[in-house]
């Protein structure tokens, strides 16, 4: 059984034991993930999804995070100018191997997501803005009740 998952903007093919290369997710080391956005399930039947397969999951272990090998851009400015610039990036990605392929069932296997370190941090928060939210009309409620009675 193989499986489509997407994660990072990327899609990849996978069986159970293989081992990927993906964007950096937020987990540590010995973590089991699981990856939710399934485009395709194949095998004996395979499943299709419009875009993604209802129930279906990828679970994984997180292995270690590593980083890509070094990109070196290199800007040469000619003519009048003469001017270069020389720049490194090392991209750091997420070491995973896959333990299970679920066709279905995925919410009630108590996995924990696999989520981006930037989707985490935008979760997180959109987690704290609800309770700053209400907290700030009981401070405005009071502070209208207090001119309210100097102004008599």
């Amino acid at each position: 059984m193989f499986a489509v998952l997407k994660t990072g903007g990327k899609q990849y093919k996978v069986q159970a034991g293989d081992v990927l290369r993906v964007e950096l997710i937020a987990a540590a080391p010995g973590d089991k993930i699981q990856f939710n956005e399934i485009l395709m399930v194949g095998g004996d039947a395979p499943v299709l999804g419009a875009p993604l397969v209802k129930g279906a999951a990828v679970q994984a272990e997180v292995i270690d995070e590593i980083k890509a090998d070094k990109v070196i851009t290199y800007w040469k400015r000619r003519r009048k100018h003469s001017s270069q610039r020389t720049r490194g990036h090392r991209q750091k990605l997420t070491l995973v191997r896959v333990t299970d392929i679920l066709a279905s069932g995925s919410e009630k296997s108590g996995v924990k997501e696999a989520v981006g370190t930037q989707a985490a941090r935008i979760a997180a928060h959109n987690a704290a803005a609800p309770a700053e939210k209400k907290a700030a009309p009981k401070k405005a409620a009071a502070k209208k009740a207090e001119t309210a009675g100097t102004k008599e």
